[in-house]
């Protein structure tokens, strides 16, 4: 059997020359020109299509994650005050009373001249509630022997949603 090459090299040219002569001029020139007019990016129209999808479903979206930061905010202020609560009655259980309102939450943290006082009852300072504002704490109270709350997101008493007060009364 004969090749009509003596080496690679022709072999290789022998390739080229095959499939050049395989194809037309025309269809060479029909490649190139769909090469040439094939959109080479987006249109501004479409660029606009996909920002309107994309804020539509950011503006479906967004409200219920801020809506869950409010409900862990509550959740917070609910366990603060729970856990608030249980220093106030160990205090109680060591001293036999619970701190006045003048005395306050601090004497959780500072005996403040109160004998039998054996604490501290919390391991930091007393917290702020998740709003970034004082728990109010009220001995004798009005609901119990103390009254512990927070005024919520708006910081006013009363108030629905976001904006209801936390108490240590109302479970």
């Amino acid at each position: 059997m004969t090749y009509p090459f003596n080496n690679i090299l022709d072999f290789r040219f022998w390739i080229l020359d095959f499939v050049v002569s395989a194809q037309s001029n025309d269809s060479i020139q029909n490649r190139q020109s769909k090469i040439q007019n094939s959109p080479q990016g987006f249109t501004l129209v479409e660029l606009l299509v996909v920002m309107v999808i994309i804020g539509l479903l950011v503006a479906l979206v967004a409200p219920r994650f801020i809506r869950q930061e409010e409900k862990a905010k509550l959740k917070a202020a609910r366990a603060q005050i729970e856990l608030l609560g249980t220093a106030l009655d160990t205090l109680r259980l060591d001293v036999g009373r619970y701190p006045t309102t003048e005395e306050g939450m601090e004497a959780l943290t500072l005996s403040k001249g109160i004998p039998k006082w054996d604490g501290p009852y919390l391991k930091k300072e007393v917290p702020l509630d998740p709003w970034g504002k004082p728990y109010i704490y009220r001995s004798p109270g009005e609901h119990g022997p103390y009254d512990l709350l927070s005024y919520g997101a708006d910081g006013m008493p009363g108030g629905e949603s976001d904006n209801a007060d936390i108490t240590s009364w109302s479970g």
